[in-house]
Formats: structure tokens, sequence, C-alpha cells
């Protein structure tokens, strides 16, 4: 069977989707891999690299004809019209913003697997690309956080005296909020983070930073991530923040709830206590912002003179590594759907939908949306 790797279609997108030292575990497994011409060129993989890895490189439409696509961003409704009945498509395919892409993958009576609903179990660790970019955007936050800001990270003892450390708070202590505090730490800031999870604090401490207890109920969700909070909670939990953020050189927010809008965890009120100088750096600026204000894409400055960077393509900045770390997600997700006989592969990917993980990540089978078995228990 064929798997093709068509150039990226969402503009500004630099990773790519299989990488050259990847390849060879799918030929290993009986596969041939065709790549678009120029496609990990953003991400620094020639096409010479991938014909010497054993790939096939062409130029024009790869996906017409192809059994598997894989992509970072989700092929488009034109693109999912062209695939031959019964293809498979591994992409990062949200069920809430590509609705279209989704309807155009029914008609075509393809099979769309969405890593973004990869369950967070032990098993499918390996194949977990929301972890994987997350490490790349919490590394990206701290290095834009230590650029934007006009003061040195870490303590300086000088001859003309002590350069103080950088005070950094870090909301969220997920993988992009633990990444971001390692990086900020290596840079030498002090470093205070909070999660509404107490089961953070220890993973927190472990990265040598203060973990910020408020006085507030837990709010641990199901798969490791936070569940929504009501208003009131959100608001006391503002309240109780402010001093903190007010005390900040540079504030990175990182908190996310799956397929929802991002939780407004600053309001501008709180902003304008910054000092002059202050950055906020908000990861999670392109689904609505943790930070009021804050732009997908841009860098606005308050009227209180703090520098508020919103992300966009965050993981994209990295393309390098970050299409290394997607490049080995997918394929292990590939190679558990491609099957062997007595220990030889056969070249042939069949989704097994009793398995849970390829049960979790299938959105489309068959020409029908798909409900996993899990979610009708």
């Amino acid at each position: 069977m064929r798997v093709a790797v068509p150039l990226e279609s969402r503009s500004g997108e630099k990773r790519v989707a299989l990488v050259p030292d990847i390849i060879n575990k799918l030929t290993r497994a009986g596969l041939d891999v065709v790549i678009e011409s120029g496609a990990g060129a953003h991400a620094q993989f020639s096409d010479d690299q991938f014909i010497a890895a054993g790939a096939t490189v062409k130029s024009g439409n790869v996906i017409s004809d192809a059994d598997v696509i894989a992509s970072v961003q989700p092929l488009t409704p034109e693109q999912m019209k062209s695939l031959k009945k019964g293809a498979i498509t591994i992409s990062f395919l949200s069920p809430t913003t590509a609705v279209d892409s989704i309807d155009a993958a029914v008609a075509a009576g393809v099979t769309a697997l969405s890593l973004e609903l990869v369950p967070r179990i032990s098993r499918a660790q390996s194949m977990d690309a929301l972890t994987s970019q997350a490490l790349c955007a919490g590394y990206r936050a701290a290095l834009v956080g230590a650029e934007l800001s006009p003061r040195f990270f870490p303590l300086l003892m000088t001859a003309a005296g002590t350069v103080t450390p950088a005070k950094v708070v870090v909301l969220g202590a997920g993988v992009a909020g633990l990444q971001a505090i390692a990086t900020a730490k290596r840079l030498g800031a002090v470093v205070s983070a909070y999660d509404v999870r107490p089961a953070s604090a220890d993973e927190v401490k472990s990265m040598g930073a203060k973990f910020i207890t408020l006085e507030l109920e837990a709010l641990e969700g199901a798969g490791g991530y936070a569940r929504e909070m009501t208003e009131d909670r959100a608001a006391k939990q503002r309240e109780l923040l402010t001093p903190y953020i007010s005390a900040a050189d540079v504030l990175i927010t990182t908190a996310a709830v799956p397929g929802r809008a991002a939780p407004r965890l600053v309001t501008a009120e709180m902003v304008a206590t910054m000092s002059a100088g202050s950055v906020v750096v908000d990861l999670a600026a392109e689904t609505g912002g943790n930070v009021e204000g804050t732009k997908p894409g841009e860098i606005v400055m308050t009227a209180n003179g703090v520098r508020m960077w919103g992300g966009k393509d965050v993981p994209s900045q990295l393309p390098f590594h970050a299409s290394m770390l997607f490049s080995r997600n997918v394929v292990n997700l590939l190679l558990l759907m491609t099957k062997s006989v007595d220990g030889k592969p056969t070249g042939d990917v069949i989704p097994d939908f009793s398995d849970e993980i390829i049960d979790a990540a299938t959105v489309t089978m068959n020409g029908a949306r798909r409900t996993p078995e899990g979610a009708k228990k």
C-alpha cells in the first residue's frame, strides 16, 4: 500500500508529517512512501534526503491514488474529495474546527483519524502528538519571553553590581507548562507556576520552580487534563492570582481544555497591574486566549507598557524537531494498523476498531461519522 505526504495546505505551517529518518520503518513494513516535492523544505529536509531514505519524490498531486495520507494539518475539503474511497488520513483533525474537511471525508468514503483524539493511556504515549508538539510550544514560549523581556533572566554578579534574576510565572503545568518552566530555569530565571490540579505541584517542584498554592477546589479532569471551572471559581482564582502576576517580569500561559475555547485566566485589569517592560506569552491565543487582549501571531503593547505575545503555529516555529517528533507519532500509529502474518509484514494497512486507540482516534469511516465505542458506554 502507498503512503503519501503532500505539501501542507495551511499558510505558515512549516512542519512535515514524515521525516527521512523514519521512512525505513515504513518500507520495512512493506509500505511504499511517496513525498510531494518540497514538502520538507521548511523543516530543512530536502527531496534528496527523502530519496536516499527510500521514499519516492514526485511533483504535483500525490494523494489521489494513495491508500494512506499523512499530514500535519487536516486535508482541505477539496483534497478530501480527490481521495479514493477507502483511503485513510492521519492528521490533526479537530472535530470542532475542521468540520468542512470532516464532511468532505464522509462524502468521499474516507476513513479519517485524528491525532488529537489519541487517548492518553500508557500504550498510546508514542502516538501522542498533542504531547510531543506541546513540548515544542513550551520550550518556544520561554525563549520568546526571554527575547522580548528587557531584563536578563539569570542572576549576575558583576563589578558594576548585582543583576537580580527575572521573575517568571507560568500558568498551566501540563507538558507545555513544564517545558516552559524547565527552559526558563535553565536560563536562570526565578520561576513560579500554578495549575488547577494539585497533583502538578510535585512536577513543578521537580523542575526547581515554586508551586503557587491557592485555597480553591481541585479541577482534575479525565486523561490528565484539567476540567472546566465555573465562572465563580474562575473569578476567585483570578483574584488570588493577581498579586503573583503583578510581580512577574514574564507571564507564560499554557492552559487548554481539549475541544473547547481556552479558559480566560488573566483579565485586562490584571495585566494593567504589571510593570512597564513586563512580557506576556499566551500559548492559547489561537483558541481564544488565556489572557484578555492577546491576538494570535501578534505582539500587542498595552497602555501600561506590557508586551503581549499571542502564539500562532508555535510548534511550527521549531519545524525541524517538531517534525521529527510528529513523524514518530504518525509512524507508530500507522504501524499499529499495519498487518503481518507469522511475523512477516504484508504491507496492508487495516484499522482494527476493536483496538481502543484506533477506536478513539477515528472520526469518519465508510461514509459516516463515527462515535467511538468508549464514548457510547
